[in-house]
Protein backbone atom coordinates (compact mmCIF):
# COMPACT_ATOMS: atom_id res chain seq x y z
CA UNK A 1 0.00 0.00 0.00
CA UNK A 2 1.65 3.57 -0.77
CA UNK A 3 1.85 6.15 1.43
CA UNK A 4 -0.69 8.21 -0.19
CA UNK A 5 -3.55 5.36 0.37
CA UNK A 6 -2.03 5.33 3.98
CA UNK A 7 -3.16 8.95 4.99
CA UNK A 8 -6.28 8.63 2.30
CA UNK A 9 -7.40 5.59 4.59
CA UNK A 10 -6.25 7.97 7.79
CA UNK A 11 -8.09 11.07 6.77
CA UNK A 12 -11.23 9.26 5.88
CA UNK A 13 -10.96 6.79 9.18
CA UNK A 14 -10.62 10.17 10.98
CA UNK A 15 -14.43 11.40 10.01
CA UNK A 16 -15.91 8.15 9.49
CA UNK A 17 -15.05 6.32 12.85
CA UNK A 18 -18.02 5.85 14.73
CA UNK A 19 -15.90 5.71 17.99
CA UNK A 20 -14.80 9.63 17.44
CA UNK A 21 -18.39 10.74 16.56
CA UNK A 22 -17.35 14.60 17.46
CA UNK A 23 -16.58 15.19 13.87
CA UNK A 24 -19.49 13.91 12.75
CA UNK A 25 -21.98 15.49 15.16
CA UNK A 26 -19.78 18.59 14.17
CA UNK A 27 -20.16 18.18 10.56
CA UNK A 28 -24.14 17.02 10.61
CA UNK A 29 -24.93 20.17 13.06
CA UNK A 30 -23.05 22.75 10.56
CA UNK A 31 -25.07 21.33 7.66
CA UNK A 32 -28.81 21.55 9.34
CA UNK A 33 -28.90 25.00 8.98
CA UNK A 34 -28.92 24.33 5.21
CA UNK A 35 -31.92 23.17 2.96
CA UNK A 36 -30.50 19.99 0.52
CA UNK A 37 -31.21 22.15 -2.23
CA UNK A 38 -28.53 24.71 -0.76
CA UNK A 39 -25.74 21.99 -1.79
CA UNK A 40 -22.95 24.70 -3.44
CA UNK A 41 -23.04 26.29 0.03
CA UNK A 42 -22.70 22.79 1.94
CA UNK A 43 -19.59 21.87 -0.43
CA UNK A 44 -18.09 25.61 0.28
CA UNK A 45 -18.61 24.93 3.90
CA UNK A 46 -17.33 21.56 4.17
CA UNK A 47 -14.39 22.40 2.62
CA UNK A 48 -13.77 25.55 4.31
CA UNK A 49 -13.75 23.30 7.49
CA UNK A 50 -11.42 21.11 5.86
CA UNK A 51 -9.35 24.06 5.08
CA UNK A 52 -8.94 24.98 9.11
CA UNK A 53 -8.57 21.30 9.84
CA UNK A 54 -5.13 20.95 7.78
CA UNK A 55 -3.69 24.62 8.89
CA UNK A 56 -4.11 23.51 12.15
CA UNK A 57 -2.35 19.58 11.66
CA UNK A 58 0.30 21.53 9.46
CA UNK A 59 1.18 23.92 11.63
CA UNK A 60 1.51 21.25 14.52
CA UNK A 61 3.51 18.94 12.41
CA UNK A 62 5.70 21.84 11.42
CA UNK A 63 6.72 22.13 15.68
CA UNK A 64 4.72 25.80 15.09
CA UNK A 65 1.91 25.05 17.35
CA UNK A 66 1.25 22.49 20.26
CA UNK A 67 -2.08 22.57 22.11
CA UNK A 68 -3.08 20.59 25.70
CA UNK A 69 -5.07 18.12 24.23
CA UNK A 70 -6.97 18.18 27.64
CA UNK A 71 -8.20 21.88 26.41
CA UNK A 72 -9.22 20.34 22.95
CA UNK A 73 -11.24 17.55 24.23
CA UNK A 74 -13.10 20.65 25.65
CA UNK A 75 -13.12 23.10 22.96
CA UNK A 76 -14.61 20.02 20.65
CA UNK A 77 -18.09 19.51 21.77
CA UNK A 78 -17.70 23.36 22.54
CA UNK A 79 -17.72 24.05 18.63
CA UNK A 80 -21.01 21.88 18.57
CA UNK A 81 -22.81 23.34 21.30
CA UNK A 82 -21.82 26.79 19.61
CA UNK A 83 -23.23 26.29 16.16
CA UNK A 84 -25.95 24.15 17.11
CA UNK A 85 -27.02 27.19 19.14
CA UNK A 86 -26.12 29.74 16.02
CA UNK A 87 -28.32 27.75 13.75
CA UNK A 88 -31.23 28.03 16.22
CA UNK A 89 -30.69 32.12 16.87
CA UNK A 90 -29.42 33.02 13.52
CA UNK A 91 -32.05 33.51 10.87
CA UNK A 92 -32.21 32.41 7.10
CA UNK A 93 -31.86 35.25 5.02
CA UNK A 94 -31.56 36.13 1.37
CA UNK A 95 -27.59 36.73 0.30
CA UNK A 96 -26.39 39.36 -0.49
CA UNK A 97 -23.72 39.57 -3.35
CA UNK A 98 -20.12 39.04 -1.69
CA UNK A 99 -21.10 38.86 1.85
CA UNK A 100 -19.62 36.40 3.28
CA UNK A 101 -21.94 33.46 5.37
CA UNK A 102 -20.96 33.35 8.91
CA UNK A 103 -21.55 29.84 8.72
CA UNK A 104 -18.39 29.78 6.33
CA UNK A 105 -16.44 31.51 8.88
CA UNK A 106 -17.36 29.18 11.98
CA UNK A 107 -16.72 26.00 9.86
CA UNK A 108 -13.22 27.53 8.77
CA UNK A 109 -12.10 28.54 12.30
CA UNK A 110 -13.79 25.61 14.48
CA UNK A 111 -11.66 23.48 11.95
CA UNK A 112 -8.61 24.83 13.38
CA UNK A 113 -9.67 23.89 16.74
CA UNK A 114 -11.05 20.13 15.78
CA UNK A 115 -7.48 19.71 13.84
CA UNK A 116 -6.01 20.61 17.15
CA UNK A 117 -7.85 16.52 18.13
CA UNK A 118 -5.60 14.90 15.42
CA UNK A 119 -2.67 17.45 15.31
CA UNK A 120 -0.34 15.55 17.86
CA UNK A 121 -0.74 11.81 16.29
CA UNK A 122 -0.61 13.60 13.01
CA UNK A 123 3.01 15.14 14.06
CA UNK A 124 3.85 11.57 15.29
CA UNK A 125 3.00 9.85 12.14
CA UNK A 126 4.76 12.31 10.04
CA UNK A 127 7.95 13.24 12.18
CA UNK A 128 7.74 16.75 11.12
CA UNK A 129 9.30 15.97 7.78
CA UNK A 130 8.05 16.25 4.41
CA UNK A 131 4.56 16.38 4.86
CA UNK A 132 2.89 18.19 1.88
CA UNK A 133 1.55 14.67 0.53
CA UNK A 134 0.53 13.07 3.77
CA UNK A 135 -1.48 16.13 4.36
CA UNK A 136 -2.72 16.14 0.96
CA UNK A 137 -3.88 12.56 0.84
CA UNK A 138 -5.01 12.74 4.75
CA UNK A 139 -7.32 15.66 3.31
CA UNK A 140 -8.76 14.18 0.26
CA UNK A 141 -9.73 11.29 2.59
CA UNK A 142 -11.26 13.79 5.13
CA UNK A 143 -13.32 15.85 2.63
CA UNK A 144 -14.49 12.10 1.29
CA UNK A 145 -15.40 11.19 4.46
CA UNK A 146 -17.46 14.19 4.98
CA UNK A 147 -18.84 13.86 1.84
CA UNK A 148 -20.39 11.15 2.47
CA UNK A 149 -21.68 11.97 5.91
CA UNK A 150 -23.54 15.39 3.81
CA UNK A 151 -24.81 13.02 1.22
CA UNK A 152 -26.43 10.61 3.81
CA UNK A 153 -27.66 13.48 6.52
CA UNK A 154 -29.42 15.08 2.66
CA UNK A 155 -30.50 11.82 1.96
CA UNK A 156 -32.69 11.76 4.94
CA UNK A 157 -33.90 15.19 4.94
CA UNK A 158 -34.63 14.62 1.17
CA UNK A 159 -36.98 11.59 2.06
CA UNK A 160 -38.15 13.26 5.24
CA UNK A 161 -39.30 16.33 3.35
CA UNK A 162 -40.99 13.94 0.46
CA UNK A 163 -42.75 11.56 2.87
CA UNK A 164 -43.90 13.72 5.73
CA UNK A 165 -43.11 17.34 4.15
CA UNK A 166 -40.74 18.11 7.54
CA UNK A 167 -40.24 22.29 7.32
CA UNK A 168 -36.58 23.06 7.00
CA UNK A 169 -37.07 25.61 10.48
CA UNK A 170 -38.21 21.96 12.28
CA UNK A 171 -35.10 20.21 10.91
CA UNK A 172 -32.71 22.61 11.72
CA UNK A 173 -34.38 22.88 15.74
CA UNK A 174 -34.37 18.92 15.87
CA UNK A 175 -30.80 18.15 14.24
CA UNK A 176 -29.17 21.39 16.30
CA UNK A 177 -31.17 20.65 19.23
CA UNK A 178 -29.93 17.01 19.30
CA UNK A 179 -26.21 18.15 18.38
CA UNK A 180 -26.54 20.63 21.53
CA UNK A 181 -27.59 18.42 23.68
CA UNK A 182 -24.80 16.00 22.88
CA UNK A 183 -22.25 18.40 23.35
CA UNK A 184 -23.67 19.40 26.21
CA UNK A 185 -22.57 15.70 28.10
CA UNK A 186 -19.43 16.08 25.99
CA UNK A 187 -18.27 19.03 27.66
CA UNK A 188 -19.75 18.29 30.98
CA UNK A 189 -17.85 14.91 30.51
CA UNK A 190 -14.90 16.91 29.56
CA UNK A 191 -14.95 18.72 31.87
CA UNK A 192 -15.15 15.73 34.72
CA UNK A 193 -18.33 17.07 35.89
CA UNK A 194 -20.72 13.96 34.20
Amino acid sequence: MSQFSVYLQLGYEHIADLAAYDHMLFVITLCAFYSWRDWKKILILVTAFTIGHSVTLALSALNILSIDQTLVETLIPFTIFVTAIHNIWIRKTPEVPRKVSSNYLIALFFGFIHGMGFSNFFKALTGGESIVLELFAFNVGLEIGQLLIVVSFFVLYYLLDRIFSVKHREWNLFVSGAGAGVALIMILEALGIA
